[in-house]
């Protein structure tokens, strides 16, 4: 399936996912974490997508699409600092930890693949299996 949008790739949809989870679970945070730990998470989560987007609008400038996943990158070690803040502090389970952490080092293997194969996501050519990558 060729890729016309952000939101067919496959990293796009795991990120939201992501986001997604990162906010439900944040809910439960204490009141006095709002804007520290539950602001930090939610925002640096949800900048994994967002930057990617911003990646795929460059798409036709390597150096930018490289940049943008770099930034990407950047907010999913990010999420990985505040989500094992919330473990430390004891707002999350150890389980609960590190099921997010498999979930943002996934991502990040995904956006790995991309900065590693620039040149062929830059020629607008773009196939979603070319995000296809397992931990297994």
């Amino acid at each position: 399936m060729i890729a016309k949008r952000v939101r067919d790739l496959n990293v796009y949809k795991k990120s939201f996912v992501l986001q997604q989870k990162i906010f439900a679970i944040s809910k439960s945070f204490p009141k006095e974490e709002m804007y520290a730990l539950t602001d930090q998470v939610r925002r640096s989560s949800r900048s994994i997508g967002a930057n990617l987007s911003e990646a795929w609008a460059k798409r036709q400038y390597k150096n930018h699409f490289i940049s943008k996943l770099t930034d990407s990158d950047a907010e999913k070690e990010e999420t990985l600092h505040w989500i094992e803040t919330a473990y430390a502090c004891e707002y999350i389970a150890k389980d609960l930890r590190d099921e997010l952490f498999d979930m943002c080092e996934h991502i990040g293997a995904m956006i790995y693949k991309m900065k590693s194969d620039a040149g062929s996501w830059c020629k607008h050519k773009v196939r979603e299996e070319s995000l296809t990558y397992s931990t297994d």
